[in-house]
């Protein structure tokens, strides 16, 4: 079905894999536009709980194509707007997917790699892992990834790696928050990303959905009284829903709610 990617979907577990292992993963047309129809698939698909983005190979994800950038480095401006928006849009639906979504980082995310990274809920890295916002050695800006990229480490550290589009490490990366966690090796990776997995499967799905949209509706927000009424509102809505009735009767009756698989 897909070119660049492989798609999976197993025990509420949805995985996307970007599989140009020869070219490190590295983003072009094609790539971007498969990832958009992958993650839209597996947001309308109710056996899909969580989403997974990994890569192939010795890369996460190199940023863009080399070959890419040269056929962009001939587009009109028209032309070189559509494919940034393309980036966005596809950086956007994974930000803003109802479902929790990791990322599986197996070596180095560059550029748009970090944009990557940035847009999932939760990130686990190995420890070889290398990162780096790469654009201004090239002239240019890592402009359609930045919302992402500074929601996840902030101002401050955006401007320097942003400015000095230096490299810097996974245990760098885990301290300004770009990472959750860093483990040893590729198995290390997998066992860590399954009890992520494991854990978010244990939640309301509706639950795990309307946590996503108030952290949106809340981060960055002075606590005004339209917030306070805000936040009381959802939790009044919610409260009421089949899923939270079924929540709170499972915790009293001390058994597993009917969303637990197995």
């Amino acid at each position: 079905m897909y070119e660049t990617i492989l798609t999976e979907v197993d025990n509420g577990v949805g995985i996307v894999t970007m599989n140009r292992p020869e070219r490190h993963n590295a983003f072009d047309d094609v790539l971007i536009r498969e990832l958009i129809d992958a993650v839209g698939a597996m947001e309308r698909d109710p056996a899909v709980r969580v989403l997974v983005i990994s890569g192939t190979g010795k890369s996460f994800c190199a940023g863009a194509d080399l070959n890419w950038m040269k056929r962009a480095a001939t587009f009109t401006a028209e032309e070189n707007r559509r494919d940034s928006q393309a980036l966005a849009e596809m950086l956007r639906s994974l930000a803003q997917m109802g479902k929790p979504t990791v990322a599986r980082v197996q070596g180095p995310a560059y550029g748009g790699g970090v944009g990557l990274v940035a847009a999932c809920d939760i990130a686990i890295a190995t420890f070889d892992a290398q990162f780096t916002l790469s654009e201004v050695k090239l002239g240019i800006i890592p402009s359609v990834i930045s919302p992402h990229v500074i929601a996840a480490i902030g101002e401050r550290y955006a401007r320097r790696y942003m400015l000095t589009a230096e490299r810097f490490s996974a245990a760098e990366a885990y301290r300004i928050g770009l990472i959750h966690e860093m483990v040893a090796d590729e198995a290390a990776l997998d066992e860590a990303v399954g009890m992520i997995v494991d854990t978010l499967l244990k939640n309301g799905p509706e639950a795990l959905k309307a946590c996503k949209d108030l952290i949106r509706a809340v981060a960055n927000r002075p606590i005004t009284a339209e917030v306070v009424a805000d936040t009381a509102a959802r939790i009044a809505a919610i409260r009421t829903t089949p899923e939270a009735q079924e929540g709170m009767a499972a915790f009293l009756q001390r058994r597993k709610p009917n969303w637990v698989l197995g």
